[in-house]
């Protein structure tokens, strides 16, 4: 065959062949950056997580405080005896934080520098500075220190309203004195409740002993959290964590460097969640409805008290806002400045009732009764073993704990085992009634006890800070 090409034809078929190769060419690019991806990830990815520890891992800090005790065990991480007379014996605890400025502010939990007589802390390379507490806040748990240093690296925050479920988070700490030590996870859950000032976020990250106070960052190595809680029936890490989220945590630094401490309105009652049917509340023939908070005491000469609440009154609502649960109306109050006059609408046996309390600035110590708290006076020698069958032993509450509390009653538990530890009681706790009977002394504590099955479970109304909480502790197992 003769190919007859006509001048015209010759550079059409030049330009198809051009277009061809063009094609071919822009087909190979699409494919190449295709594969991109799989070689440079995006920063928020695991694979990225030793540049971003490298890069925050100088701003956090290792933690020692030395404490005075009576013998008792301290509540930060990992405490230890140091040798020291009976009389002044000395404890050391060990834990986390991380610095929020240039010139050494720190951030860490406030049950590591409880009680603590020194602290000091020690930076990434080593360098050791005294420290000393700018102000601590036991119902969030968030403390902040100050150490004389100047350019000094430091944290970013991040925006917890970014982070999801299934994102990938660390943490770094120094659990048993492994200082500067790095642990991954994900995300578990957001607004975790677990009854305190805010909900927690919830993580797999492995924290253990130590970890307190130390930071939980995401991939772009801001903080989104203070590592401060885990869950576990044996003390150590088991896949469930708790940090508090950095919003949060950031609020209360604000007033712990402005005036030193959270200022909050204080009414004075002691509450817990209404009880529901078969929980044997007095003084109630029919069950109660679930919705409210159920008052199980009130302290005298408070607002609560000058304003006529009363004990087994169930607080519906503030101000017209709908109250669901003790813990809904604590922080509902806590967010509350002193002076604010609220109306109570209230519920006393079927018939509603609104009261008005102006609220007052509290002074109460925030680690009255924590367990790691000095106990603010001569404690008293004797002590209750009347309620072993729970595994409880519990002593007086000093004059001095009696006014840190408030003008509470109770007493106090000194030590835990069996039934009482499984449901989550600490030393330190205080226990208001038993079996629905106030017990404000040793004495009443014992006659209520004396007289109950030591078969069943025992009923109790307990005080941790200013929480109360009803629950049953179960018999020892024979």
């Amino acid at each position: 065959m003769v190919w007859n090409l006509s001048v015209v034809e010759v550079p059409l078929l030049l330009s198809r062949r051009r277009w061809c190769l063009l094609a071919w060419a822009i087909t190979c690019g699409v494919l190449w950056l295709m594969t991109l991806p799989a070689v440079a990830q995006p920063r928020d990815s695991l694979s990225d997580l030793a540049d971003t520890v490298e890069k925050v891992g100088p701003s956090v800090v290792n933690i020692r405080t030395v404490e005075r005790g009576t013998g008792g065990e301290s509540s930060a991480a990992a405490p230890r005896r140091v040798p020291g007379t009976a009389a002044d014996r000395r404890l050391r605890g060990e834990g986390s934080g991380f610095i929020l400025s240039a010139d050494g502010l720190v951030m860490t939990n406030a049950h590591v520098v409880s009680n603590a007589a020194e602290i000091v802390v020690t930076l990434a390379d080593k360098r050791e500075f005294n420290a000393r507490v700018v102000g601590a806040d036991a119902r969030t748990d968030v403390a902040l220190l100050k150490i004389d240093a100047a350019r000094l690296p430091y944290m970013h925050i991040g925006d917890v309203n970014r982070l999801r479920v299934g994102e990938w988070v660390a943490a770094i700490g120094s659990p048993f004195g492994l200082t500067n030590s790095v642990t991954a996870g994900i995300v578990s859950a957001k607004q975790r409740e677990r009854g305190a000032d805010t909900p927690f976020i919830q993580t797999d990250v492995a924290v253990n002993s130590g970890n307190s106070g130390g930071p939980l960052i995401n991939m772009r190595g801001e903080v989104v959290g203070v590592t401060s809680q885990i869950l576990s029936p044996v003390g150590s890490f088991v896949g469930v964590s708790f940090a508090i989220p950095i919003d949060e945590a950031m609020r209360v630094a604000e007033q712990l460097k402005s005036v030193g401490r959270v200022v909050r309105g204080y009414l004075g009652i002691q509450l817990s969640d209404v009880p529901g049917e078969g929980s044997d509340v007095p003084n109630t023939e029919t069950p109660r409805r679930m919705r409210g908070a159920y008052v199980r005491q009130v302290i005298p000469g408070t607002p609560a008290d000058k304003a006529g609440v009363l004990v087994d009154d169930v607080v519906v609502a503030v101000d017209g806002k709908a109250v669901e649960s003790a813990l809904e109306l604590r922080r509902l109050l806590g967010g509350l400045k002193p002076g604010v006059v609220v109306s109570l609408q209230l519920d006393r046996q079927g018939s509603a009732l609104e009261l008005k309390a102006e609220l007052v600035d509290t002074s109460l110590p925030q680690t009255a009764a924590s367990p790691s708290s000095g106990h603010g006076g001569t404690v008293e020698a004797r002590s209750s073993a009347a309620a072993k069958a729970w595994g409880l032993t519990v002593a007086h509450l000093t004059d001095a704990e009696r006014k840190a509390l408030g003008g509470a009653q109770g007493v106090r538990i000194v030590s835990v085992s069996a039934g009482a530890e499984r449901v989550g009681l600490r030393v330190g706790d205080v226990i208001l009634s038993v079996d629905h009977t106030n017990v404000p002394d040793l004495r009443r504590f014992e006659v209520a006890v004396a007289r109950l099955d030591k078969t069943q479970a025992l009923a109790l109304t307990v005080l941790r800070g200013e929480w109360a909480q009803f629950l049953r502790v179960p018999a020892k197992r024979s």
